[in-house]
């Protein structure tokens, strides 16, 4: 590591004591929610001779290495009046088996008996995105009692809820991408598919069931008296019926034969990424934390962020003088050859004399990026977009200068981009600006947030003056004029509501971002990211109509 450092001041401090409590917070509440169920729950199932979920993900993975955890927020501050769902009762991630990537699904039965809310569908099938995205192969830890039937109106029936899974099991089958899936608990209903669609199915002898019906349905349906063992545990359904193809004696057995598998695997021909020698920043990573502001109003300057991000704290700038606004830059992260699409938070002079506010993208910059986007896909080069940003420039000025064509042309270009693309939300990522800088809705390989970020249409003050002002509006217009301390309390009501659903934990628990990182993990959230997208081809880029 660098020993150079930059002159550190009261301002820096109180910025960095400001990221590291958040970072404190980040980790406090993912203790609480590893917990699953809780500690009695967590008692009661290692009773039975088997590991947590989250033991059999440790147990799954090679040791010493990174498991990027997926959608560990979902359903954070959800479902309260059901005593609500830890990290949507399934623990998802990217983990190297054997030293191959995987993306790994872990029911865990601690919370709720690992029944499926709609949450649970989401992270699920946001799991199966990622792998089918990235041709990774995918192990599926099952103990679930199926749908959770007091939410099954919005679980079951509709194209993306539970049964969207099973039809992607086929999809991926047809693609070629492996799946394995260990029956390591209950298995049952509609979710018993899962499994069998799978190319292999192993099973945990005495802990492990697998059927349509359990002894209860049978006994109501057809008024059969059949116990669950012989109705579908492991010696049934590996000995009789032939449906599963490993009978395990315990959860440890089970998961070292899912390495050996794993360890047999051929490998597809990758996607051909540029990677050289990794090199740590040559400037201090950890500085990151006073650099970036606490007050989000603040400018700051950009490019001593993206120099603690990038190897040897080098990259090349695209068209540094034009469309100051954002900055696009060629750069190494681990090795790998990226392209950085970041949100200059300065305010900065034009060559015409037009000052322009830090955070906004004004024409040039939308200009600048889409042309950049387009270079990096016709050189194959990942993307990787650093947020930070108010939204596209407003008023008279911008709009008859042609701003939502400029903005359009950027959208555009993201939208039709095939490299893979990663999102950074650092800050702010308020309306359009969330949408140009591929945000969740334009499909970005990973997308994660720092604890400091914004996710939505507009800023809460924004956001509370604009309604307040129609209100208002709306009154007077009947002859019902409020009291300036009535407008306030409108005002403040507002502003509390939107300052709530901005945070990254809402974002989160609604998986609009896959995660919250503490920002020195960037890097390997990156890394491992374009890792897993060099499994797959990259398709040509075909940009549609974009306007020059």
């Amino acid at each position: 590591m660098s020993s150079k450092k930059v002159k550190q001041d009261l301002e820096f401090n109180q910025n960095e004591d400001a990221m590291r409590l958040d970072v404190s917070k980040r980790d406090r509440l993912l203790d609480k929610i590893h917990l699953g169920g809780g500690t009695k729950k967590i008692e009661k199932h290692k009773s039975k001779g088997k590991l947590t979920a989250r033991e059999r993900v440790d147990y799954l993975i090679d040791k010493d290495t990174d498991f990027l955890e997926i959608g560990a927020f979902a359903g954070f501050g959800m479902y309260e009046e059901y005593g609500g769902c830890p990290a949507g009762g399934v623990v998802t991630g990217l983990g190297y088996v054997k030293g191959r990537l995987t993306m790994i699904v872990a029911n865990d039965a601690t919370v709720k008996a690992g029944a499926w809310f709609p949450i649970t569908g989401k992270k699920n099938l946001r799991a199966q995105e990622i792998a089918m995205e990235n041709r990774l192969p995918i192990i599926y830890l099952v103990d679930s009692a199926g749908v959770f039937l007091p939410m099954q109106d919005e679980i079951f029936p509709d194209k993306e809820h539970f049964g969207r899974m099973f039809r992607n099991n086929a999809v991926m089958s047809s693609m070629g991408i492996p799946q394995i899936s260990a029956i390591m608990g209950s298995c049952v209903a509609g979710g018993a598919y899962l499994p069998i669609m799978s190319d292999e199915a192993l099973i945990v002898d005495k802990t492990g069931s697998i059927f349509l019906a359990g002894p209860y349905l049978v006994k109501a349906a057809i008024g059969e008296n059949v116990d669950k063992e012989t109705l579908g545990g492991a010696s049934t359904q590996c000995e009789i019926s032939g449906v599963t193809d490993y009978k395990m004696p315990d959860d440890k057995t089970c998961l070292d034969t899912i390495k050996d598998l794993i360890d047999k695997m051929g490998s597809f021909e990758n996607a051909g990424f540029d990677r050289a020698k990794p090199a740590l920043p040559a400037k201090d990573m950890e500085e990151i934390y006073g650099l970036f502001p606490e007050n989000r109003a603040k400018p700051y300057d950009s490019y001593e962020i993206i120099e603690r991000l990038v190897d040897k704290s080098e990259y090349t700038e695209y068209k540094k003088g034009y469309g100051k606004t954002i900055i696009c830059a060629y750069a190494r992260i681990d090795g790998w050859s990226v392209g950085i699409v970041a949100n200059s938070r300065q305010i900065v002079k034009t060559a015409t004399g037009e000052m322009q506010f830090g955070g906004v993208i004004y024409s040039d910059s939308a200009d600048k990026a889409a042309r950049f986007v387009m270079n990096c896909n016709q050189k194959k080069i990942p993307l990787v977009f650093l947020h930070d940003v108010s939204g596209f420039m407003v008023g008279k000025r911008s709009e008859h200068g042609g701003i939502i064509k400029d903005g359009a042309k950027m959208v555009n270009a993201v939208s039709n981009s095939t490299v893979p693309k990663f999102s950074i939300v650092m800050g702010n990522s308020y309306g359009a600006g969330n949408y140009a800088m591929c945000g969740k809705a334009y499909d970005p390989r990973l997308i994660v947030a720092w604890p400091s970020a914004k996710i939505a249409v507009m800023g809460g003050a924004q956001a509370a003056k604009v309604l307040v002002q129609i209100q208002v509006a709306s009154r007077k217009a009947k002859g019902d004029v409020p009291a300036p301390e009535e407008e306030k309390k409108l005002y403040d009501e507002i502003k509390l509501r939107y300052d709530t659903q901005t945070t990254p934990y809402y974002a989160a628990a609604r998986l609009w971002v896959d995660a919250i990182i503490d920002p020195l993990e960037t890097r390997t959230v990156i890394s491992m990211g374009i890792e897993a997208a060099n499994n797959a081809p990259v398709k040509k880029f075909n940009p549609g109509i974009i306007q020059t």
